[in-house]
């Protein structure tokens, strides 16, 4: 990992589809895709997509055994207190025996903060809640999402399955062998999903978030969904994602401003969309702020 470096500031408009899959299953309704129910529009949650390039750094940084600097605080099955642990014990502190107030506390809270965000990217990246029992302090991550909502309405379909086996030997019997289980899942025929992102570079001098970090991060944002493949999610595809840079650290525009410059309509009104191709997306550069400069980033 480089030494942080004087990042710009970044607002980007971020395409990904989904045919014959699932998303983003709600768990408070039985797993369905999450919708507006207002609107019909399927939505996406911030936290998948951050899962999914947390996923990606881990396996591309390492796979099991991450490099300096690569490190994931969240993830699976993951401890978060041993997490803080490892800040205390590369520092040499006892979380049993911290000094309670001066200056003395306030430095050594700034290194144990410190340690976190050079030692776990989506710290640095993300930020992170770390006052538990064990505190290792709270970071305000230079990345973040909006909520991702897709363009039409989307059709969210039942389908039946069948295993040919049963859990319990016990079921076995109530069957008198036939050993069946039925089940559901669900799925979305076509849906093209809008998610609005903001790199924020005054945050990331904070956290230590580089250009090198930035790099992995557009990487992640493109093949991210190639190692995320299951039954479940049917065939997910990063489409386009269009970075507004803006020469200055606060910015020449504002985001919701950029934003309108990047449009998507579908081609034909009235037919269900079913692929990328029903869609015209289009980027008007021709009337940017000045100080605004379009990178293509998938």
């Amino acid at each position: 990992m480089s030494e942080s470096n004087t990042l710009s500031r970044y607002d980007f408009v971020y395409l990904f589809d989904v045919t014959d899959g699932n998303p983003n299953g709600d768990p408070d309704a039985g797993n369905l895709p999450r919708v507006d129910p207002e609107t019909g529009q399927g939505l996406v949650t911030d936290v998948c997509i951050k899962r999914k390039v947390r996923n990606f750094v881990a396996l591309t940084k390492g796979n099991g055994e991450p490099q300096p600097g690569f490190e994931i605080y969240v993830r699976e099955k993951a401890v978060l207190n041993q997490q803080h642990e490892k800040a205390y014990i590369a520092l040499k502190l006892d979380p049993k025996n911290r000094k309670t107030k001066g200056k003395d506390k306030a430095d050594e809270d700034r290194q144990l903060t410190s340690w976190m965000c050079q030692n776990f990217f989506d710290i640095r990246s993300f930020g992170a809640v770390m006052t538990t029992e064990i505190n290792a302090g709270q970071v305000r991550g230079p990345i973040q999402f909006a909520i991702g909502r897709s363009i039409d309405p989307i059709f969210s379909q039942e389908h039946a399955v069948t295993r040919c086996a049963v859990t319990t030997e016990r079921e076995a019997e109530a069957q008198s062998g036939d050993n069946r289980t039925m089940g559901r899942k669900f799925t979305v025929p076509y849906g093209l999903y809008r998610m609005h992102g903001f790199i924020n570079p005054f945050l990331a001098a904070q956290t230590g978030f580089s250009a090198d970090d930035l790099e992995l991060f557009k990487t992640a944002l493109g093949q991210m969904f190639e190692f995320d493949r299951s039954a479940a999610r049917g065939q997910m595809v990063a489409q386009k994602c269009y970075a507004f840079r803006h020469e200055t650290p606060l910015g020449s525009a504002r985001a919701d401003q950029l934003f309108k410059h990047v449009g998507v309509k579908l081609k034909e009104e009235g037919k269900p969309p079913r692929k990328i191709e029903d869609y015209e997306v289009t980027v008007d550069s021709s009337n940017l702020p000045a100080g605004i400069t379009i990178e293509e980033w998938v």
